[in-house]
């Protein structure tokens, strides 16, 4: 009897050896949770946005030239310097003219004012826009107010009217431009009559006045010395008015249209300025890009809508054009998404297992994505899903992030 029960305890022990060591070997190769870094859904505000740089650039930008022929008197001011409309620059000593040249500049003087008249009816031809500009404004404003038309047509009235209000601004100045010009072309024929019967003489100098208030940007050779007429003698501008010009893909210009909102940096430290689409240049043009690709850009203009402060001609910017934006929406971090077919997908974080889910996108920039189906507010995604991650996969969440 002892024998026999001998022979049952033996198989129990190997059978319980047996079940160890499976125990063990499933132990020791079992599944391991995939590391992972996870980002929960929320709510917020988003917007879509063109990056680019640019520089600025004076809205009237001019170049000084000399009047007429003759000796150029030492330029008293300096880079940089200030000056108000009308102002003398430089004093020019002409050569005497001769019956030749009188005539033609009597020609030049009444071309000149022909060119003012005509910037003189285009001021008030902008003065005129401006005031239906603001007529049009108060009757939307009026109509918004009344329930009959929506907010966004109020700002398209407002944003007309600024814009009006530029080219009134730019139309004043190139009036007073074309005046300058008048006395410019009238400045070559003062002067007493010069010997052997030349007329006008050296003893008149001829003042090269400003056409507008503002500074220099760069003096040519302040030097005295004998110039041609037509010598460029300086450039300068109104450093109050300044444009941002924003250099980007034609294929990212297509998106921009006139009054679209845009934030400009310029330099480390400093606030954004606040800045309105005016144009976007209808030509483009090839550039090489550093990695000697041939690109087709071409230049967005953007009127800054306050002062530029430390910036001035010339300056490198930072630009963003906003093309969509909204106050909340619910997100998820890009970096969590990717195509599976015609559409999107994302794995979401259930019971320690991720699980494939297909969504719905909306509005996307390179951070964020608007979920518009498939997705709920505090909802843990994948961020960066590696390739062998499949659906119903044990995970072992990381670090944690929002966006």
């Amino acid at each position: 009897m002892s024998e026999a029960m001998k022979i049952p305890l033996r198989r129990i022990l190997y059978a319980a050896g047996m079940l160890g060591a499976l125990a063990w070997l499933g132990w020791v190769f079992r599944p391991v949770p995939i590391a992972v870094e996870t980002a929960r859904v929320d709510r917020g505000p988003m917007e879509v946005t063109i990056d680019e740089r640019g520089e600025m650039r004076s809205h009237d930008r001019f170049t000084i030239a000399a009047p007429v022929a003759g000796r150029l008197m030492r330029i008293e001011v300096h880079d940089g310097d200030r000056f108000d409309e009308n102002q003398v620059l430089a004093l020019i000593a002409p050569l005497p003219l001769g019956p030749r040249e009188r005539d033609e500049w009597t020609a030049r003087v009444a071309a000149a004012e022909a060119l003012q008249r005509e910037a003189e009816e285009r001021a008030r031809h902008a003065e005129a826009s401006l005031a239906q500009a603001r007529r049009e404004r108060t009757r939307i404003e009026k109509l918004v107010a009344d329930g009959f038309v929506s907010p966004q047509a109020a700002e398209q009235a407002r944003i007309s009217e600024t814009i009006a209000i530029n080219d009134a601004e730019a139309a004043r100045h190139r009036a007073r431009s074309a005046a300058a010009e008048v006395r410019v072309a009238r400045a070559a024929l003062i002067g007493p009559p010069a010997p052997n019967g030349a007329v006008g003489g050296p003893a008149a100098l001829v003042p090269v006045r400003a056409p507008v208030a503002g500074r220099v940007l760069r003096i040519v050779d302040p030097s005295e010395r004998v110039v041609a007429a037509g010598t460029p003698l300086m450039t300068i501008a109104d450093l109050s008015r300044l444009e941002a010009v924003i250099e980007m893909l034609s294929t990212d210009a297509v998106r921009v249209r006139p009054g679209m909102p845009v934030r400009v940096e310029g330099g480390a430290g400093a606030a954004p300025l606040g800045a309105s689409v005016r144009l976007v240049e209808p030509f483009a043009f090839t550039k090489v890009s550093a990695l000697g690709i041939e690109e087709k850009r071409t230049r967005v203009i953007a009127d800054l809508l306050e002062a530029p402060g430390p910036l001035g001609d010339g300056y490198r910017i930072e630009a963003s054009v906003v093309l969509w934006h909204a106050g909340d929406v619910l997100r998820v971090p890009a970096s969590g998404v990717f195509r599976c077919g015609e559409g999107w997908c994302a794995f979401v974080v259930e019971d320690g297992r991720a699980r494939r889910r297909e969504i719905a996108l909306g509005q996307r920039n390179a951070l964020q994505a608007q979920v518009l189906e498939g997705l709920a507010e505090g909802e843990s995604v994948v961020r960066y899903p590696a390739n062998d991650l499949g659906d119903g996969a044990r995970v072992q969440p990381g670090v944690s992030s929002p966006r």
